[in-house]
């Protein structure tokens, strides 16, 4: 296991992502890097993680040895607005207003579960990963969610 927090002696753009993870939901893998060359990659959970509230009770769950890149954003259910309305605003959010019950909050957008991510995964630059995704073990996702062929298939 992994105790440091940066890598590599005076590199403060990369860290060990496991180390700086406070939120009990979000599970890294040992050794699972991140690069962050435009803000402080310790603040990695601010920055990067998005629309993940509580109430959704999803996770973020990312294998070892993954390579995460500047600017890699995962989108959680709350970014998403539910197809099975006649509306695509969200009134249950904003129950006090509209008198909703606040245990509907929850269905203002569609749950597509959690994100998970294999060993060995390298993310690239502006990755958008959104909820439900499941990428296996040593994918490769490039910049803005593109996908390129699994790594057995390259080797072929």
């Amino acid at each position: 296991m992994n105790s440091k927090t940066y890598p590599r002696t005076n590199d403060f753009q990369t860290v060990y992502l496991n180390t700086v993870i406070k939120n009990p939901a979000i599970m890294v893998g040992d050794y699972t890097i991140y690069n962050d060359f435009v803000n402080d990659p310790v603040l990695f959970e601010k920055n990067n993680v998005l629309y993940h509230y509580p109430i959704n009770k999803d996770r973020l769950i990312i294998g070892k040895f993954c390579s995460i890149a500047c600017g890699a954003k995962f989108l959680f259910n709350s970014a998403n607005h539910t197809l099975g309305s006649l509306s695509n605003y969200t009134f249950p959010i904003f129950f006090e207003e509209w008198n909703l019950d606040k245990g509907d909050v929850t269905s203002a957008w569609d749950n597509k579960g959690d994100i998970v991510i294999g060993n060995d995964v390298w993310i690239g630059y502006e990755a958008v990963i959104m909820a439900g995704e499941f990428i296996s073990e040593m994918e490769r996702l490039l910049r803005r969610g593109q996908w390129l062929l699994k790594m057995f298939l390259l080797i072929r």
